[in-house]
């Protein structure tokens, strides 16, 4: 990979990492530490990665490092989130999302990740086990069950809109 690929690299990927970062840690200065900590493992060993391969390389460094971020810390994320409308009134577009996020973070990280991978970023099922390190029937079945979940909680009578 050149210079001039990895900074292509950096414009067509970094927002994609770092929103998939972002809605596992839920916390906006560890998030761009650990993108940041990718690029860097990226620029480290361009030598060594093909320029059609850099996006699953780099989504692969994120998560791990992402995932020895989580280990390292294991603090507890206490947010709420209290963006309303300044007129008070929430409308149901700002409820589904509010419970989509809801159900998402009642995940475990592997399940939320694979969710997160495969129907927010569109990666397929292979590129998200070489992500991973899963196997792709891996990939298949947490996957399924993590979407059973989802729509578990959002179907919950509390829930619907």
């Amino acid at each position: 990979m050149t210079e001039r690929e990895y900074n292509e690299c950096v414009n067509l990927y970094a927002d994609n990492v770092y929103r998939f970062i972002l809605k596992n840690l839920r916390h906006n200065e560890d998030a761009k530490d650990v993108v940041q900590g990718a690029f860097e493992k990226l620029w480290v060993n361009r030598d060594k990665v093909e320029n059609e391969r850099s996006k699953s390389y780099l989504f692969t460094i994120a998560y791990n490092q992402m995932i020895d971020h989580v280990r390292k810390n294991k603090r507890i994320v206490l947010s709420e989130d209290f963006s309303e409308n300044a007129r008070g009134e929430t409308s149901q577009k700002q409820d589904a999302k509010r419970i989509l996020n809801e159900a998402l973070y009642k995940l475990t990280e592997k399940q939320r990740s694979l969710v997160l991978l495969k129907d927010y970023e569109g990666y397929s099922y292979e590129e998200i086990g070489q992500i991973t390190g899963l196997n792709e029937s891996q990939v298949k079945v947490y996957l399924h069950r993590a979407r059973l979940q989802l729509r578990e909680y959002i179907v919950s009578p509390e829930n619907v809109i």
